[in-house]
């Protein structure tokens, strides 16, 4: 029986999970998982139905919802109930609200065994903030990925900006420090560092530095698959 090899990746808002997890992705022909779209997901949804402080009409949503994830050409686009939200979900409001919903204990119980079937049936690269602590505990390869919080806020600033959503500098900064925050002292799977993950920090490393830095390790696991 094939054992399909999970490598998850951790770290702190704009840390640049996403990208690496995409280019690993892509270079290696493994399934991308977002974890972090799927939570931004049902903050939009509540935020668009008004349900956002009603922690009781999110977790109904929550288990209720069809949620799907589709991966191609390093877009991963997010539907609810067949209906495309990708664009949606990557707001200035949504940014704010996220860590709120997110810490919700039902809604993160529901949003774990939907990553996991993932993992079932592919070799995966899964990014998010729980991933080698909650949800793949297991995982072949963990990497926790940070780097500078000016460096951070910079990096989501100029996202915004590419995508014509107006803020400025000092707000984004800001909004990351209370994701930081409260990622990092919530009670319900809060983001820390696993044991035996590998930490890189990303603040003066370019992304085909950060590729290379780990397709070594991850072939290696391949060839240990392969001869067991």
């Amino acid at each position: 029986m094939q054992k399909f090899i999970i490598i998850a990746i951790d770290g702190p808002a704009a840390g640049g999970k996403s990208t690496l997890a995409k280019h690993l992705a892509d270079k290696l022909g493994y399934l991308y998982v977002d974890t972090g779209a799927m939570y931004r997901a049902i903050t939009y949804f509540a935020l668009e139905n008004g349900i956002e402080n009603d922690e009781k009409a999110v977790i109904e949503a929550t288990t209720n919802l069809d949620l799907q994830l589709e991966y191609s050409n390093r877009i991963t686009k997010v539907f609810i109930d067949g209906n495309d939200v990708t664009s949606k979900i990557r707001t200035h409001e949504v940014n704010a609200k996220v860590s709120d919903i997110s810490r919700i204990k039902d809604v993160r119980v529901e949003l774990v065994k939907l990553q996991q079937k993932f993992g079932e049936n592919n070799n995966l690269i899964v990014e998010g903030r729980d991933t080698t602590t909650v949800v793949f505990p297991n995982a072949d390869l963990k990497i926790f990925l940070t780097a500078d919080v000016k460096e951070r806020a910079k990096r989501r600033y100029l996202e915004f900006k590419e995508k014509g959503v107006e803020t400025s500098l000092e707000e984004v900064e800001k909004s990351i420090k209370n994701r930081d925050t409260i990622d990092s002292g919530r009670k319900v799977s809060p983001l820390k560092k696993a044991v035996d993950a590998i930490e890189i920090d990303t603040t003066n490393l370019t992304i085909d530095e950060e590729v290379e830095s780990l397709i070594y390790q991850i072939e290696e696991l391949t060839k240990q698959n392969i001869s067991k």
